[in-house]
């Protein structure tokens, strides 16, 4: 079958490298994928979201199956497009992305459905919004209701920092049409736990729990990052965690989609906080996570391509979702200065003999070079039996990677280690 993989990150990278294990592929494109992904996929250069391109190479290529990976393309309705030229696809459709397009839409809906989530004010007005923070308690959590490339939430400790934040996102348009609409609410503490699931819209599959590391630098300093790097499992989530979660969010998060009219097929992302009243959803995300990815699919033991198929068809429950024991770090490698100004451009070198798999995210191919491209490079991804060994061996195989101006976090899972022990 022919499968092609929408996206250019260490996300898609992956899935596309699980998806090569499963004998029923035989050719897999990645749209417009990265240098780095040369080796496992055949790139086509169409943006993600070009939909009518990447619709027209679909029907002309006769593709069997799509992944959709990245938000914007789901939110902006590519899986009903390729739908509708009769193509299947793992991902939501429109209706059912607006769970993380619209954070009002996601509060709303958790309110509705009685799911556990931080206490919230919805704003369109600014002076209104300005007027509630003066007796807002603090810190407060200031959210852009659409999508932000990850940046449109922002905790501000003082007044003066949450007037600022209201400010750029309504006034300034910081964040463009996606800030016309805002939500504050209010700031919740405890540790936080990604769990991404496989979804049919009816019957719903967690992944084994992950924890990121948004921040750029050492001991979650620094500024917020697409993610530097990321463990599985989470040690923080507990088999009782996970009943209260499975029982009070996830189950409850899918029959209120369907409810809505809106099931949701593919993957949803929780992000979870558990707080001192129990586990609280921070938001949702309509599909895979990155770099949760890089460390939750290495640690699946059935084959991908069967399961996406099975919660496109509706078959989630017959179908064998198992993961393997053990644990995964990843360890992401970016240009030093990232998320602000960095210098791109350097030849990537990775030794032979790493024992590791090295997930590319901003790469890009010179001739028979391969060169660093982007703010996050890289990620080294190593499984171990121990989560302790897991990030050892991560780190250890880094050294094995090298290019000019390389930046990495020294303590990727040490909260997790400290947690175990």
């Amino acid at each position: 079958m022919k499968v092609a993989v929408i996206g250019s990150g260490g996300r898609e990278h992956a899935i596309i490298k699980k998806l090569k294990q499963s004998k029923e592929i035989n050719a897999i494109y990645a749209i417009p994928g990265n240098g780095g992904m040369t080796e496992d996929a055949i790139l086509i250069n169409i943006p993600v979201t070009d939909i009518n391109g990447i619709c027209n190479f679909a029907k002309q290529e006769k593709l069997d199956y799509v992944v959709v990976a990245p938000d914007d393309p789901l939110v902006a309705g590519m899986v009903d497009a390729l739908n509708s030229v009769g193509i299947d696809c793992f991902g939501p459709d429109k209706k059912a992305a607006i769970i993380e397009g619209s954070k009002v839409f996601s509060k709303d809906l958790m309110k509705k459905y009685n799911i556990p989530t931080a206490a919230y004010g919805v704003y369109d007005n600014l002076e209104e919004a300005i007027e509630y923070l003066r007796t807002a308690p603090l810190p407060t959590v200031i959210k852009a209701d659409g999508l932000a490339l990850g940046k449109g939430v922002i905790i501000a400790e003082t007044l003066k920092e949450a007037e600022n934040a209201v400010r750029s996102i309504m006034e300034d348009k910081v964040f463009g049409a996606s800030g016309n609409k805002i939500v504050i609410e209010e700031f919740l503490t405890g540790p936080e736990v990604s769990v991404l699931a496989f979804s049919d819209g009816k019957t719903l599959v967690p992944m084994v729990s992950a924890m990121d590391h948004k921040r750029a630098k050492d001991n979650d300093k620094g500024l917020n990052t697409g993610g530097m790097g990321t463990i599985a499992p989470n040690p923080y989530y507990t088999k009782d965690v996970a009943k209260i979660c499975m029982d009070e969010i996830f189950i409850p998060t899918i029959r209120a989609m369907e409810n809505e009219g809106r099931a949701f097929k593919g993957c949803l992302f929780f992000g979870l906080m558990i707080t001192p009243n129990g586990p609280k959803v921070i938001e949702y995300n309509c599909r895979f996570g990155d770099p949760e990815t890089q460390v939750v699919l290495p640690l699946l033991d059935s084959d991908l391509f069967e399961i996406m198929r099975a919660c496109t068809n509706g078959t989630l429950d017959k179908c064998e979702v198992k993961f393997k024991d053990g644990a995964a770090c990843c360890v992401v490698m970016a240009s030093n200065g990232y998320p602000e100004k960095y210098q791109s451009g350097f030849p990537i070198i990775v030794d032979k003999d790493i024992d590791a798999t090295v997930y590319f995210a901003g790469a890009k191919k010179d001739g028979d070079k391969l060169l660093s491209a982007g703010g996050r490079v890289l990620g080294v991804s190593a499984t171990a039996d121990t989560l302790d060994a897991a990030i050892n061996k991560a780190y250890k195989q880094t050294e094995k990677v090298n290019f000019e101006n390389a930046y990495k976090r020294n303590d990727i899972g040490s909260r997790a280690l400290a947690a175990l022990k």
